[in-house]
């Protein structure tokens, strides 16, 4: 069933601009990280930063805050409401941002990413928790494949919007740009859409009732597992994103075409993401999900082999790792989905519990990958093969050995 035949949607508001509303909260994060890229090399040389691997700390310092503060947003957002908190962290990443573009040095820039990314913390947690409020199972993962495409398209036209902006001005327009851009989303989401979690089923904010909570993630066999399956295949994805501008530009020498070949890996990933949404009711999450993380985790090999022998030539390299970007589209959105279906009741401190253990595990696992850069794919690639290894792994204790079942929520 579609999203269009499906009855009983519980907000005033229509769907189509709740669901473009939280893709639009989705996207300020995919923005804050990726219109970064083009501008790496001018941050370093103006902040005196000389090392390239110490360059990615700008990423890094961002995703540490984003996934550290996931415990804060969400049982404040099952006591106070989903909205208020949300307005409150959006506040924060604009003031952060437009506070950024006036670092007088690295280390200034680091904090003031740190905060900007602790404010969209809000996002992550309160985008996941409004859209359980309002929707379940394969509804529930049908909006967010559409949530998650959104996001994906981001990476598509970021870094050449942060290119274009530096050839209009300095790293500090790309700054000012994100802030104005948040602030946008501010005002929408401030004037249209209403608060999702009604007066019942709202929780005291206690340590009683954040442990129950917690508990409830840790103890749920599929919550946990498929959350640090989502942990270990973000860690790929950060780990890539920390070292593309070396890969495309110090590697591949793509020099000014390297936001247009980024933007062509991305835009499959959202096309996929897209797809995502159209077949999992069809097939179920788990069939779908399945699939791809097994086609994500032949090509990571088959990528790390090659690399072994020599330098993969660039569209050896493009296409195999397309594919494998293209079963990340499928995979994210589903994961999320079959790890948050259990925690309905508590989904507010559920998603800060489980965004905290994907995004800052992630982060710190994909900052290891970037760091062991060394002028070559291979530890790239080497940590892609050792992370989706690992995902599968997870799946497999999460369903019992038994994969492409139908779940529950999904008969």
């Amino acid at each position: 069933m579609s999203l269009a035949r499906q009855t009983a949607w519980p907000l005033a508001v229509g769907r189509a601009e709740f669901v473009a509303v939280m893709a639009a909260l989705m996207a300020l994060n995919a923005l804050a990280i990726d219109i970064m890229l083009p501008g790496m090399q001018q941050i370093g040389a103006s902040l005196g930063v000389a090392e390239e691997n110490e360059r990615q700390y700008v990423i890094t310092a961002y995703l540490l805050g984003f996934g550290s503060m996931q415990l804060l947003f969400g049982p404040l957002s099952d006591r106070f409401g989903r909205k208020g908190p949300l307005l409150a962290g959006l506040t924060v990443y604009v003031l952060a941002a437009l506070a950024a573009a006036y670092a007088p040095d690295f280390q200034t820039l680091l904090l003031l990413r740190l905060l900007q990314g602790a404010g969209a913390a809000s996002t992550r947690v309160l985008t996941v928790a409004m859209v359980r409020d309002v929707a379940g199972g394969r509804a529930m993962a049908e909006i967010m494949s559409l949530v998650f495409m959104v996001f994906m398209i981001m990476p598509v036209v970021a870094p050449a919007l942060g290119q274009a902006i530096l050839l209009a001005g300095e790293w500090h327009t790309i700054f000012l740009f994100m802030g104005f851009g948040g602030a946008a989303v501010i005002a929408w989401m401030g004037l249209r859409i209403p608060e999702t979690l009604t007066p019942e089923n709202r929780r005291p904010v206690s340590f009683a009732a954040i442990a129950t909570g917690f508990r409830a993630v840790v103890t749920n066999r599929m919550s946990l597992w498929y959350t640090l399956a989502m942990t270990a295949i973000l860690s790929a994805l950060f780990g890539f994103i920390n070292t593309v501008q070396q890969i495309y530009v110090g590697i591949y020498d793509l020099g000014n075409a390297f936001p247009l070949v980024f933007a062509l890996v991305a835009g499959s990933m959202a096309f996929f993401s897209w797809l995502n949404s159209r077949i999992v009711q069809r097939f179920g999450m788990r069939r779908v999900s399945h699939t791809a993380l097994f086609v994500f985790l032949s090509m990571s090999m088959t990528l790390l082999l090659l690399s072994l022998a020599g330098t993969v030539p660039l569209p050896v390299f493009l296409g195999l790792f397309t594919v494998a970007m293209c079963a990340f589209g499928m995979l994210t959105s589903n994961f999320s989905s079959i790890a948050m279906e259990p925690l309905g009741r508590v989904a507010g401190i559920a998603s800060s519990a489980q965004g905290f253990f994907q995004t800052t595990g992630s982060a710190i696992i994909g900052a290891g990958i970037g760091q062991s850069f060394n002028g070559t794919i291979t530890p790239v690639m080497a940590g892609f093969a050792i992370v989706s290894s690992a995902a599968l792994v997870f799946v497999l204790i999460a369903e019992k050995g038994r994969l492409f079942t139908v779940g529950p929520a999904e008969a």
